[in-house]
């Protein structure tokens, strides 16, 4: 075997360097940089300033205190609703973090029903600005003792692999130190998916299906947490359990007002 001379070798290490500094120049000067404060991404907003321009938007944009839904024309100040001041639900407040729909409602759906796990950061984050808005303006919303996610029943747990709303109190619980209690509220009967019931129908498909543990619950704050609300038939029903069941309070969080 011929041997490679030592200047040849020395040649092809600069030479080697020097290609290899080129594109990593030319790798530098292509690099994506987010608009808004210069940070290196893949292009477009960086994952900061994506959420901050997101909470920003809902911000403009104050739901009902009492269900949640966001009036027809956007307000910045939280008011309950005629139905609500007609017909108050049975929980405190409601903090809602946006509409359900355009890339909110996509990556909601794509988190619960195709195993797109890798959103569930950017979802947890927009759990905790939703509950710190609220927390801001309201100290009894913000002096709950524990949180616990609405249940799924048993069999639709297998299925999925996971509890969505667990799941995304996760971050929140960590930064504001509450105990996530799935224990504190059951599931006991398996019902018809409230999206594919009329509006009329969903209380009466959903009564009777939860328990709560009094031990867990007794003279506790509890902060009911849940991925999409719609008509609010579910919520009510955990709502009403967990009082029932000797809770002092209940609040809700909900990513998403449908």
């Amino acid at each position: 075997m011929r041997r490679v001379p030592d200047v040849l070798r020395r040649f092809a290490g600069d030479l080697a360097g020097r290609i290899a500094g080129r594109a990593l120049s030319g790798a530098l000067l292509r690099e994506g940089r987010c608009p808004a404060c210069g940070r290196v991404t893949d292009g477009g907003l960086c994952a900061d300033c994506r959420l901050a321009g997101a909470q920003a938007a809902a911000q403009a944009d104050e739901p009902c205190p009492g269900c949640g839904e966001f009036p027809p024309v956007p307000q910045t100040v939280s008011i309950l609703c005629g139905r609500c001041r007609e017909k108050p639900r049975p929980w405190g407040r409601v903090a809602v973090y946006g509409r359900y729909e355009g890339e909110l409602k996509d990556m909601l759906l794509a988190y619960k029903f195709t195993q797109r796990l890798d959103l569930g950061r950017r979802l947890m984050e927009y759990a905790v600005a939703a509950f710190e808005r609220c927390a801001a303006v309201s100290p009894e919303f913000a002096g709950c003792d524990i949180i616990v996610p609405v249940p799924l029943h048993a069999r639709r747990l297998l299925s999925r692999g996971f509890n969505q709303s667990r799941e995304l109190a996760r971050l929140l619980a960590a930064k504001r130190r509450l105990p996530i209690r799935q224990d504190a509220l059951l599931r006991v009967r398996r019902t018809t998916p409230q999206m594919e019931l009329a509006r009329e129908a969903r209380a009466e498909n959903i009564r009777g299906a939860f328990v709560a543990d009094a031990r867990l619950l007794s003279g506790r704050s509890v902060l009911l947490v849940d991925d999409i609300m719609t008509t609010g038939s579910t919520l009510e029903e955990c709502a009403r359990v967990l009082l029932a069941a000797g809770a002092r309070r209940v609040d809700v969080l909900a990513l998403a007002r449908a």
